[in-house]
C-alpha cells in the first residue's frame, strides 16, 4: 500500500523529508520496514527514527548515513505490506480496498468501477469511471452507499446513472 514519498533531504546526516498520505501525517512513522520504488525497483528499508518537523515528517532510514544518499531516494514511493496496517473496524474501508472495485445502482446498472478517491470538507467522494465518463459519487454510507462487499468487488449505490 502507498503511504507516501521522499520528498527531499533534511540536514547533512542523511534524513530525508515525508510526504505522507497518512492521517495525521506522522502515523508513517508507525510502519516499518518500508519499502522504497524507484524507477521500477523495490528496496526495503528499516525506519530508525522520525519526528513531526512543523509541517514535514522527517525520517532516518537504516543504511542512509549522507545526504547524497538521501538524495538518491528523493521521488520513491514509500510502501508498506497490508498486513502492516490494523484491521479496519466494520463498516470502516481504506481507500485502497475501494479502489477497482465495480460500482452498480439499486436496479443493477453498471456505473463504472472505482478509480480513486477525493477528500472533502463535507465528505469523502468515490471517482468512478466508465470509459470516457466520470461520475463523482458522495461517500455516505446508509445514503447513497447501500452496500460494500469487498469479497464480490461490488459496491451498490443509490445514484441515477444519467447523472
Amino acid at each position: 500500500m502507498d503511504v507516501g514519498q521522499v520528498s527531499g533531504v533534511f540536514g547533512v546526516k542523511g534524513w530525508v523529508k515525508v510526504y505522507s498520505y497518512t492521517d495525521p501525517r506522522e502515523n508513517i512513522l508507525q510502519y516499518s520496514p518500508w519499502f522504497l520504488r524507484k524507477n521500477g525497483l523495490l528496496r526495503e528499508v528499516k525506519l530508525l527514527a522520525g519526528r513531526r518537523q512543523g509541517s514535514l515528517v522527517v525520517a532516518e532510514l537504516q543504511g542512509v548515513r549522507d545526504r547524497d544518499h538521501a538524495a538518491e531516494l528523493m521521488g520513491a514511493e514509500i510502501l508498506i505490506s497490508k498486513q502492516q496496517l490494523p484491521k479496519a473496524s466494520d463498516g470502516e474501508y481504506y481507500w485502497a480496498d475501494l479502489i477497482g472495485l465495480e460500482v452498480i445502482n439499486q436496479e443493477g446498472c453498471k456505473l463504472g468501477k472505482v478509480d480513486s478517491l477525493l477528500e472533502t470538507g463535507a465528505n469523502d467522494v468515490l471517482v468512478v469511471v466508465d470509459g470516457e465518463l466520470e461520475r463523482l459519487i458522495p461517500f455516505l454510507q446508509q445514503s447513497t452507499i447501500l452496500k460494500i462487499d469487498l469479497d464480490d468487488g461490488i459496491i451498490v449505490v443509490d445514484w441515477d446513472p444519467d447523472f
